[in-house]
């Protein structure tokens, strides 16, 4: 019965620990504040050291960036300037008539195409070397044939040797045997849209005594191309497929050093490729006569200027028509080369 009347005496004790160490959140906080005096300082120090002009545009920046460019703003290409940021179009100048874009598009498209043009030329190239090889008429003359392609096209050159000639002497008639050659090239050269262009050539044998304006080689070159025209065309190829017949007498040698060498003598055929033709064709100034008409009246005949009377033509004729005028008479029938 004592025991009911004692209480449980309960004696709580606190435990002190040790603080706790601190975490890295102060850490960040502080690099925060110094990087953010360290911005205030450069601002400042920029505002100090720059003039007006410098500031506004370091101001204009840090609000549109892509508007300045090496700390410059962009000028407008516009009469009015809208503001705001300007595209990557706007900073370009503007061209109503070329583009750019447009320009180098056709420069890589023309590049191919000639690449492609060149690469066709040079197969056909191969194919005629094969065909000249396996031909029984071709291949005893192929030590006289070279095949080249140059800047106007694939040219095929038929040289003369000292044995064996393409012509006579100073005459403008084809060997048999040339003619065999030419009979023999006509079918390659027929299928392929290129057309042709005829060179002659001689040596620098001179036909001529004191003038040099009497040099017959000219008239001799162009006389022996229109002859392997002439052939080519007795073969099979159409008269539209012939581009021009040039006749370049001695003034394209072959052997530089030695230009009186039989290898000088020749005919050249270039089967021309697509820049080389235009440029022949500009030659004619486009389709028809020309007009020096100023305005266009679909009502009017429009007449030639040939025989407009006042032309400068129509007095040239005139004074060369005259007894008395100062040009040479013109040659005698017999004199023509043609």
């Amino acid at each position: 019965m004592e025991n009911l009347g004692q209480r449980n005496i309960i004696i709580r004790r606190i435990k002190k620990n040790r603080h706790e160490e601190h975490g890295g959140a102060w850490k960040v906080a502080m690099a925060d504040f110094a990087i953010a005096m360290m911005a205030l300082f450069i601002v400042l120090w920029l505002t100090n050291s720059s003039n007006e002009e410098e500031r506004e545009a370091i101001a204009g920046y840090f609000q549109d960036p892509q508007a300045y460019e090496d700390g410059k703003r962009i000028p407008s290409p516009y009469v009015i300037d809208l503001g705001g940021t300007p595209t990557t179009a706007d900073n370009n100048a503007v061209s109503e008539t070329l583009d750019p874009e447009k320009i180098l598009q056709a420069e890589e498209i023309e590049s191919l195409a000639e690449a492609i043009e060149r690469k066709r030329l040079e197969q056909l190239k191969a194919e005629i070397e094969a065909k000249i090889e396996a031909s029984p008429t071709l291949s005893p003359f192929k030590n006289q044939m070279t095949i080249d392609i140059t800047t106007e096209g694939l040219r095929i050159q038929i040289v003369d040797q000292t044995k064996r000639p393409m012509f006579n002497a100073g005459s403008a008639t084809l060997k048999y045997y040339s003619e065999d050659i030419l009979y023999e090239l006509a079918p390659m050269l027929m299928t392929v849209e290129n057309r042709l262009s005829i060179t002659g050539h001689t040596d620098a044998d001179a036909y001529y005594e004191n003038n040099p304006e009497d040099d017959v080689n000219w008239e001799l070159s162009a006389q022996r191309a229109n002859a392997a025209r002439r052939a080519l065309m007795e073969a099979g190829i159409e008269k539209s497929q012939i581009a021009q017949i040039l006749g370049m007498g001695d003034t394209a040698p072959l052997d530089i050093e030695h230009p009186e060498s039989d290898i000088n003598r020749r005919i050249a055929i270039v089967l021309l490729n697509k820049k080389a033709e235009e440029g022949i064709d500009s030659r004619s100034g486009g389709v028809g006569a020309q007009f020096i008409n100023e305005e266009k009246n679909d009502q009017d005949e429009r007449k030639p200027v040939i025989n407009t009377s006042g032309s400068l033509i129509k007095s040239i004729k005139d004074d060369r028509e005259r007894l008395d005028n100062s040009y040479d008479t013109p040659p005698n029938q017999g004199e023509s080369f043609w």
